[in-house]
């Protein structure tokens, strides 16, 4: 939850956005080579803004010593002046107060900071209602344990089906004071101001004005209670530049038109406020820029940070190239993938040149006698329906005793991608497909995502199988691993699966289904899918009780116009039995791989973990239910999940409750992690936290995860089909770690992706209305889940038609009331109480600025809302399919 006052925080021309009030107002002189500097100087030299880097030598021997601490910044998208690292101990995050203290560092660079004396720490009330001093996460929540069950798009877009699903996210779009429209106010020298408004458009001269909550004291901090301090830090050092150090956003006169600066240089202002304003040479701006600068008014273009000099608040850049109009699906598109450092370009000749030449390609003859041939049997995949890129497909026998020969078998992409060519290198670093809501930008060459190593049906292909006896009850008695081929008899989608599920006597017409390939039958694969379903039901079943945990939260899905690529609707994508029977032998499979390869190669394993929960931000949240008398356990992984479904009922208000505190539980949650297991000395540490077991990885996707190829090439070691990778611990832990960045890097694109396409959505089809719950009550706004749709929103209360409103703590309970302008004389002014777990009516509106909307609480008693429940389903989505 955000920050409780509402502040104007005026800036004087030239401070950088997010400047620390302590850095004190610059000059816009600051700048390259600038002569006409209005910084102050020192013996003719303009006095530094940023401290100069430590050098390598003192950062290792720091870092060795422990007087320094090295982590990933993460800078607050709403109030960028915030910055923060983990805390190494797990505890509350390290607080980075403004852009002077960060250095230069930009937002997920690997960076060094030395703790700042306890006198300048950062002091949170003990009554403080800003949930913001652990900041800045946007959404960390590891696929595991919410499950991401990624729509695969086929390339072609929306032609083949419209429906195009993927998870909705925050919308990051707030401006710091909620509205943007103080943002360009520009008042000579003054220091940030706190407005308190209690009237509706008056200040109050008389009330006490609200001093920003979390301010840094001048008294003696020893004699407060340590609970009440953050350790704050400035940076000292970038070990590693993960930002992409480009930006989309606007190009912009300089405003002083007499300074030297003016004839040679633009101003880019960056979309995203947590990166600096950026100095561009004007021969790189358009011709006419300089006399038709309103021409480009709504122009995106892409900037690339250059340098940053230690005596400049603005960043030197190069303008890389000019979008097209802010707003537009593909200019937007195309700046987030370029800001998160997607390679997005056609794949080289190069590695063109390493594919199977002679087309149509069929499986060497040799292939047949080193591998089991599993043609014959009825093996089948099932996939969102517009899937192309086919990972992984089942098969279940029954046998004579009563139990099931079950298989899964993925896609043997390893065969196809040899270690050390062009190929393996390009997929290395992209290291994930990337997922749009209109399209994918593949890991691998199409012809291999969609052709020849995806189990399309009817035609032999190359896979990895695990094939295992089991019970009905799930219990594996037996587990066998190797290369195999097989060809599938029939791609079923998820609602294909689905109906079969449902209708388990019912023979389903064969127009219904898709086409079965002759040696088997429609009611073969029915038989399969429902023994399937009866194993899958009792596996989830047992992961429960074994102490699993899952977090469903909202995911949107979009209708797209054939024609134009525009949102002509959502909803709430449902997650049904369907999608479990997946899910459950892909978690099987990936477990199984990982005790295999860690067995036969305990220094060399590339396994996926999960670390728990952060202590401090768990502390947090068993406080707040504790206050708002909720009976939750957040003792183990287990412990949670039972809560979470024990504690709420199945009416309309418990489900909306259940969702908000599910997205609650999702904030103190890590992400899950690759990593080598030579690299890692402590074998707790390899657990998976939300899956409760000692084992993880991934193994099932190879065609849209560069990390389940490496966990192949491993495999087939293990089975002697291949030789050890020659990879030593700590260059598989590299490339552990760039898989990781990636997989980060592909999923903010995603969410992204859908904030674009639902503002879009607001813009086009807008106002739209539904229930929220309210998530967090501030002094002068409160932040809401939208049922609808599942977006978050912050809703300000001098955005509303109030006469006045008032915050107050009821026992520990934050609460505020509103006190509604009447809409006729007639009628007294209405009433309405906001605390935590309200139900309230909001609407969802378009913002003048390009893809901004605000979320407005529809006044108490006004008609015409649907109930969010029209359109809601149950919504988890699995991380296996992501």
């Amino acid at each position: 939850m955000s920050h409780p006052d509402y502040r104007l925080n005026l800036r004087p021309l030239g401070t950088p956005r997010g400047a620390s009030s302590l850095a004190g107002p610059r000059g816009v002189g600051a700048s390259p080579g600038d002569k006409m500097s209005k910084s102050k100087t020192i013996r003719g030299k303009k006095k530094s803004i940023f401290e100069t880097y430590l050098s390598k030598e003192d950062v290792s021997e720091g870092l060795k010593r422990g007087t320094l601490i090295q982590g990933v910044l993460r800078i607050n998208p709403k109030k960028f002046h915030e910055a923060f690292i983990p805390s190494p101990d797990g505890d509350r995050d390290i607080f980075i107060d403004g852009v002077v203290a960060r250095n230069r560092a930009l937002n997920g660079d690997l960076v060094v900071v030395n703790l700042l004396p306890e006198e300048q720490w950062k002091v949170i009330k003990p009554e403080s209602n800003d949930k913001e001093t652990e900041g800045a996460y946007e959404s960390d929540l590891p696929e595991e344990l919410c499950g991401s069950h990624l729509l695969q798009q086929s390339p072609k877009g929306y032609n083949d089906s419209p429906d195009v699903i993927i998870e909705a996210q925050f919308d990051d779009s707030d401006s710091e004071d909620g509205h943007g429209n103080t943002q360009n106010a520009l008042v000579d020298g003054v220091k940030k101001l706190s407005v308190c408004v209690h009237e509706k458009g008056k200040e109050d001269a008389g009330a006490p004005v609200t001093k920003d909550e979390n301010t840094f004291m001048s008294q003696d901090t020893r004699a407060l209670p340590e609970k009440s301090l953050q350790r704050s830090a400035k940076v000292v050092y970038i070990l590693e530049k993960k930002h992409s150090r480009a930006a989309t956003g606007f190009l912009k006169l300089l405003a002083d038109k007499n300074s030297e600066l003016f004839r040679k240089y633009a101003l880019f202002s960056p979309s995203d406020h947590r990166v600096p304003r950026i100095y561009v040479p004007l021969k790189d701006c358009p011709q006419d820029f300089v006399t038709r600068p309103k021409d480009y008014a709504n122009t995106l273009f892409i900037c690339r940070i250059v340098d940053w000099k230690e005596d400049s608040n603005f960043a030197l850049g190069q303008l890389a190239k000019s979008l097209g109009q802010a707003g537009e699906i593909e200019p937007e598109t195309e700046g987030i993938l370029t800001e998160y450092g997607v390679d997005f370009s056609d794949f080289s000749s190069e590695v063109l040149e390493c594919l199977p030449q002679g087309l149509p390609w069929t499986i060497p003859p040799e292939e047949f006698s080193k591998r089991r041939d599993l043609r014959k049997d009825c093996v089948f995949t099932i996939d969102p329906s517009t899937a192309r890129d086919l990972d992984d497909a089942l098969s279940c026998k029954p046998i004579a005793d009563g139990n099931f020969e079950v298989g899964v078998h993925i896609a043997d992409v390893s065969y196809f991608v040899p270690e050390g060519s062009s190929l393996d290198k390009v997929a290395a670093e992209r290291a994930t497909s990337v997922y749009l809501v209109q399209k994918v930008v593949p890991m691998l060459p199409r012809l291999l995502c969609e052709e020849l190593c995806s189990l399309n049906p009817m035609t032999d292909k190359l896979t990895f199988s695990v094939i295992w006896t089991l019970t009905p009850k799930g219990k594996i008695l037996s587990e066998w691993f190797g290369q195999t081929i097989i060809r599938s008899c029939t791609k079923l989608s998820y609602e294909h699966a689905q109906s079969m599920i449902e209708g388990p006597t019912r023979k389903i017409p064969e127009k219904e289904l898709p086409p079965v390939y002759p040696e088997h039958t429609s009611e073969e694969v029915h038989r399969a899918v429902l023994n399937l379903h009866g194993i899958a039901k009792e596996l989830r079943q047992q992961r429960f009780v074994d102490g699993a945990l899952r977090l469903d939260q909202l995911k949107l899905a979009f209708t797209l116009d054939h024609e134009t690529g525009l949102p002509q609707g959502c909803h709430i994508y449902e997650y049904r039995d369907s999608n479990k029977l997946v899910e459950e032998f892909m978690l099987l499979a990936n477990m199984a791989v990982a005790r295999k390869i860690y067995g036969t190669f305990p220094e060399r394993a590339l396994l996926r973990r999960h670390p728990p929960p952060q202590t401090k931000m768990l502390n947090d949240l068993v406080e707040f239910c504790d206050q708002m008398g909720l009976p939750m356990d957040f003792s183990s992984a287990g412990a949670l999940n039972k809560s979470l479904m024990e504690t709420f009922g199945d009416d309309k208000y418990s489900l909306a409750r259940k969702e908000v505190l599910t997205n609650m539980c999702s904030r103190p949650m890590q992400m899950a992690l690759y990593f080598c297991s030579g690299a890692l000395q402590d074998q707790t540490q390899f657990r998976h936290y939300a899956l409760n077991v000692p084992l993880y990885t991934h193994f099932t996707s190879p065609i849209r995860r560069f990390a389940d190829v490496l966990v192949h090439r491993l495999l087939a070691a293990t089975l002697g089909y291949r030789e050890l990778p020659d990879v030593e611990p700590d260059a598989l832990q590299k490339q552990a770690d760039h898989c990781n960045d990636r997989r980060m890097a592909s999923k903010r694109v995603q969410e992204l992706s859908t904030s674009l396409f639902f503002a879009i959505l607001v813009k086009e089809s807008g106002p739209l209305e539904s229930e929220a719950m309210v998530m967090g009550v501030l002094n002068q706004a409160f932040d809401v889940l939208v049922l609808r749709y599942g977006v978050q929103k912050r809703i300000y209360c001098n955005a509303l038609p109030l006469r006045s409103y008032r915050f107050q703590k009821v026992g520990k309970k934050p609460e505020l009331t509103l006190v509604w302008e009447p809409e006729d004389a007639e009628q007294g002014p209405a009433q309405q109480v906001v605390s935590i777990f309200s139900l309230v009516e909001v609407v969802l509106r378009a913002e003048a600025t390009a893809l901004k909307y605000s979320a407005i609480l529809k006044r108490p008693g006004t008609e015409g809302l649907l109930d969010w429940q029209d359109e809601q389903g149950s919504h988890a989505l699995e991380e296996e399919q992501d």
